[in-house]
């Protein structure tokens, strides 16, 4: 019986959710989305072209950037594909795999970017508070194996709640609330015993991004001690000014889904837009903001991106 339950669970399709109640206003609605997105990639690409090119650039703080940037490409590159099959009308159904294939895809991006968010503000904690030692601690082959391991803790603590997916039987409904697939969405679908899932969502929140947060709280204070111990303003500046880029970071990817869960399990008769609204926020705007924090932020790339752009500016206009 259960054999047959996966199976049909396997074969099911399911039905996207565009924007309720502006369906005629659909193709105007993905023009904001389509910017976002593209000056978010733009500025990612840019990041990378930077850190690539700039010989200075190539430490461990710029390294963990890079992966941070492909990252954010990696986790909203399959939402947004998705939005625009709905808003475009080009199909609205997804089959079951698909499904959890781009669940997979999007928790796993998602946790890794806050591990390495803690790994980034470890990368100051070190620069700052033992800056003759940071080539010693910090070397390029253990940012390579911080990496892979941000990366394998996320994937594999998602396969569990994943691979029970396919023993639910989906008889309420087969319409997701949003243009893409989150596994809180999924279990609201599911006519069946989802208390491991659930219970099991809470617990790898409360280890991964709990954790996460409480490192990089920590570390922050520890910075912060130490930068009041600088006697020269700039440096003290400077140290807060990477400091706080991070913090920024942290509260972009943070907030947004606590929301999202907090809406969903107490607020679940609100309007529909709320939801979509939230949703669209955690995947879609996280690259767009930050880009704009480490462009800005960030000194060294903020004048090169200056320099690259007069470059072109100068170029455009000789020729």
């Amino acid at each position: 019986m259960a054999t047959s339950n996966a199976s049909k669970t396997l074969s099911s399709t399911f039905y996207l959710t565009g924007i309720p109640g502006y369906e005629e206003f659909r193709h105007w609605i993905s023009i904001p989305f389509c910017l976002l997105y593209l000056v978010g990639v733009m500025g990612n690409c840019t990041i990378l072209h930077v850190i690539r090119t700039d010989p200075r650039l190539h430490e461990p703080m710029y390294y963990f950037l890079t992966v941070l940037s492909l990252t954010d490409m990696g986790m909203s590159l399959p939402p947004m594909v998705m939005l625009f099959r709905v808003l475009w009308s080009i199909s609205r159904e997804i089959h079951f795999n698909v499904c959890v294939v781009q669940m997979f895809v999007i928790h796993t991006f998602s946790f890794t970017e806050s591990s390495l968010l803690l790994a980034m503000a470890l990368d100051q904690y070190v620069g700052i508070c033992y800056p003759l030692r940071y080539a010693t601690i910090l070397t390029p082959k253990l940012i390579i194996k911080v990496g892979i391991a941000a990366l394998l803790r996320s994937a594999i603590l998602m396969i569990p709640p994943l691979a029970h997916l396919a023993f639910f039987r989906f008889c309420h409904s087969y319409v997701l609330s949003h243009s893409y697939f989150l596994h809180q969405d999924m279990i609201c679908l599911a006519c069946a015993d989802t208390k491991f899932n659930v219970i099991y969502g809470y617990v790898v929140i409360i280890l991964l991004w709990g954790l996460d947060a409480l490192g990089i709280l920590i570390s922050s204070a520890f910075i912060l001690h130490s930068v009041l111990k600088i006697a020269s303003r700039e440096g003290r500046l400077k140290a807060l000014n990477m400091c706080a880029s991070h913090i920024c970071a942290m509260l972009i990817l943070y907030v947004p889904m606590i929301g999202l869960s907090i809406v969903r399990h107490f607020a679940k008769h609100s309007s529909p837009l709320i939801h979509i609204f939230m949703a669209h926020i955690y995947l879609m705007v996280l690259p767009f903001l930050n880009t704009i924090i480490y462009s800005v932020k960030t000194k060294q790339i903020h004048q090169r991106n200056f320099h690259l752009l007069l470059h072109s500016q100068i170029r455009s206009l000789v020729t």
